[in-house]
């Protein structure tokens, strides 16, 4: 392996970019902590091209504006293992998405491996090179870095080109190129990487089991806990957890202390005057004729999927087919490359 070049100087990024420039593959991976926090704290940013690794310093490096140029040039593209999180992380330093992108999972899946395999899988697979896992629980904001670290998040980047390089051979020999594109590029949409706050309460698994105005309280708290737990930087459970939410919206003891707990019955002021939440929810049981629907479209999900030889979840997750089920029409199933390889014989089976 080569010796990663260590960046942790503002005025050592300009060169760093330069020599990005020149290559068309360049290998991401990003280190970050979450635990404590809402939004993930970048602490390490590895790239790869040309056979060199830099591991750049995030914590140090004021601004990582001097690279997004290179991280974002149409000509190069970036390889990232399951990547969404990677780009979250980027983007929220540099507000800038990482593009255009290769994600060796998803290619992964669409050649006929496991959905959600991860990288040192990947590589055994691929090339029959173990990599060490004992860092997957290190505390990367502490310096200096450990020789074991460093080594480790070398390793993260090291073998991303040629493991795509042996993904994108099998997918033209598939002709599925097309699929891991589209799906690439969706992860691009800076969208998913700033959501709705008011949007917080599609997170709540239950809702629909709740009479309509309890259901109104529960979705209010939701928005209240997320845009708190945005300006405060903390866990979302670290505010509420998502028992405290339906206990508060069903008439329970509010567990907040005197401060936070005005915040919320404010909050909750405000949104009493809203009509009453009869919207039907995806979150909904469904009826036992419903059900059968499920059972059906799951038959055609997964003969289809075999004779893909790919798994059902890369055409159609069952959360998808309970939505068709339920009736609603723009699930991902039914657009791009998945209309033509599923979704119209899905279509087909409700008419």
């Amino acid at each position: 392996m080569p010796d990663a070049i260590w960046i942790d100087r503002d005025a050592e990024l300009p060169a760093l970019a330069r020599a990005l420039e020149s290559h068309a593959w360049i290998g991401v991976d990003t280190e970050f902590l979450r635990e404590r926090t809402f939004f993930p704290k970048l602490c390490l940013l590895q790239l790869a091209a040309g056979g060199q690794i830099w591991c750049v310093d995030t914590l140090r490096i004021e601004s990582l504006e001097p690279l997004m140029a290179a991280l974002t040039a149409v000509a190069s593209r970036k390889i990232i293992h399951a990547a969404r999180q990677d780009l979250e992380a980027v983007y929220l330093s540099a507000r800038s998405v990482m593009s255009p992108v290769f994600d060796t999972q998803i290619a992964a899946g669409c050649i006929g491996l496991k959905p959600q395999v991860g990288y040192a899988e990947l590589v055994k697979t691929l090339l029959d090179v173990t990599v060490p896992k004992g860092q997957t629980r290190t505390d990367w904001s502490k310096r200096p870095l450990t020789r074991d670290q460093l080594d480790y998040a070398a390793d993260d980047v090291l073998y991303l080109g040629d493991i795509a390089n042996l993904l994108l051979l099998r997918l033209k020999e598939l002709g599925r190129e097309p699929w891991v594109l589209e799906d690439c590029l969706a992860l691009e949409d800076r969208q998913l990487y700033e959501p709705d706050p008011a949007q917080a309460w599609m997170r709540l698994r239950g809702l629909a089991q709740l009479p309509p105005e309890t259901r109104g309280r529960a979705k209010a708290i939701a928005v209240w806990r997320e845009k708190l737990a945005r300006s405060r930087d903390l866990p979302r459970s670290w505010i509420l957890d998502d028992a405290a939410i339906f206990s508060i919206a069903q008439g329970g003891t509010n567990p907040l202390n005197d401060s936070l707990a005005a915040g919320l019955a404010a909050a909750l002021e405000e949104s009493s005057g809203a009509p009453e939440d009869m919207q039907p929810s995806q979150d909904a049981r469904p009826t036992p004729e419903q059900k059968a629907v499920i059972e059906r479209l799951g038959k055609i999900v997964d003969a289809r999927a075999a004779e893909l030889k790919v798994s059902a979840e890369i055409l159609a997750p069952r959360g998808e087919l309970k939505s068709l089920a339920l009736g609603a029409r723009d699930t991902h199933a039914l657009g791009g490359w998945r209309r033509e390889e599923i979704g119209n014989r899905l279509l087909a089976a409700i008419a």
